[in-house]
């Protein structure tokens, strides 16, 4: 109080008014802090839900009864169209084979033996020294015989093809997605050995409520996100809609091409969500963190030079799904504003810049 009451008035006055107009210290904004409002699907549209899978996959069964000797490729191996996959034991296979060109070669000779006593016959027919019965005898026996050719060469096409199926191939350049069979183990006709899939044909496969079935048009964009790879927005048109829903669910299968092949993710499986876009025109969007509601008010703190602008919006439909709302005024395509702004900013307080990871810019103020 001492100290108080010898200060001067003017003095008093003077760091008054310096505290008054002092500035607001800056901000350190780091790229993380900043949201650019851009266009994406329409909010409202239908939903689909689903996972990313290959259009060309297929799952090669055993063919025959066999042990397993080799597995030459593992899952995730890239694999070329007829390169072996699986080996089988062919030895009971192979001496089935063997049995079949050994009695293909004796139904050869039978046939041509009874072929060569047949035109013996017609001869001495000819001549009148054997009777009409021994012919007829004679091409019974060939026409047999040519039955017994034909069969032996049935078995023996059999039996190789029966050796060519112990051998397991791609059947189109791809990758090996499940391998489930090892080296020792016994597999039966039927049994699932390996699935191959080709990963330049994945598309988006989902379902949508029947209830939306009306909206739906092939062709029609999609704009999703696919587990795993955070925020990315993949976006591709409608190729397929089933003609029939399910049962149990009233969902109808729909199936979308990605725009850009080449952007795909490349393992199969991955769960994905998205809308089908409605519009011509995509809606501007913003993360609900951005809005700053002071009652019937909704505003965001945007970046303008090096300043802050607390600008006011105009907001639409909400997608609670993925937390974003529609902008519908007060923002154009490109503008910046904070992601997540705290409650002690003030309109006009500059900010600075910073590399990415250097903070929680919208909270941090330069050190002075």
């Amino acid at each position: 109080m001492a100290l108080s009451g010898c200060q001067r008035p003017g003095a008093a006055a003077a760091g008054g008014d310096a505290a008054t107009k002092a500035p607001a210290a800056a901000l350190l904004i780091a790229p993380e802090d900043v949201h650019t409002v851009a266009g994406s699907g329409a909010l409202g549209g239908a939903v689909i839900t689903g996972a990313i899978q290959p259009a060309r996959r297929a799952d090669l069964r055993a063919e025959v009864a066999a042990m397993v000797l080799q597995v030459a490729k593992d899952n995730g191996e890239r694999v070329r169209q007829g390169e072996v996959i699986v080996r089988l034991d062919s030895t009971s296979i192979r001496d089935n084979l063997s049995s079949a060109e050994e009695a293909l070669r004796a139904a050869t000779q039978s046939a041509e033996q009874t072929e060569r006593v047949l035109a013996r016959q017609r001869t001495l027919n000819q001549q009148g020294m054997t009777s009409m019965q021994a012919l007829e005898d004679a091409e019974l026996r060939r026409n047999a015989a040519q039955s017994e050719l034909a069969a032996a060469k049935a078995r023996v096409v059999g039996a190789r093809q029966q050796m060519t199926r112990t051998e397991v191939r791609a059947p189109f350049d791809g990758v090996v997605s499940e391998r489930k069979v090892s080296v020792g183990d016994t597999v039966q006709v039927g049994r699932e050995i390996v699935k191959v899939i080709d990963p330049r044909s994945m598309r988006f496969e989902g379902q949508v409520s029947a209830d939306r079935l009306g909206e739906l048009k092939v062709g029609q964009p999609v704009t999703f996100r696919v587990n795993g790879f955070g925020d990315a927005a993949f976006r591709g048109k409608l190729s397929r809609i089933d003609a029939a829903a399910n049962a149990t669910t009233r969902q109808v299968e729909v199936a979308a091409q990605f725009d850009d092949p080449a952007q795909a993710p490349q393992v199969a499986g991955l769960y994905a969500e998205g809308r089908v876009d409605s519009s011509d025109k995509p809606l501007l969007v913003l993360p609900e963190s951005a809005i700053v509601r002071q009652g019937d008010v909704n505003a965001v703190w945007q970046l303008a030079g090096e300043t802050l602008k607390k600008a006011p919006v105009q907001l639409g439909e909400r997608d609670d799904r993925r937390g974003l709302v529609a902008v519908v005024g007060g923002l154009k395509e490109g503008d910046q504003v904070l992601r997540a702004p705290s409650a002690t900013l003030a309109d006009g307080q500059k900010f600075q810049r910073v590399a990415a990871g250097a903070g929680a810019a919208s909270a941090v103020t330069q050190a002075k």
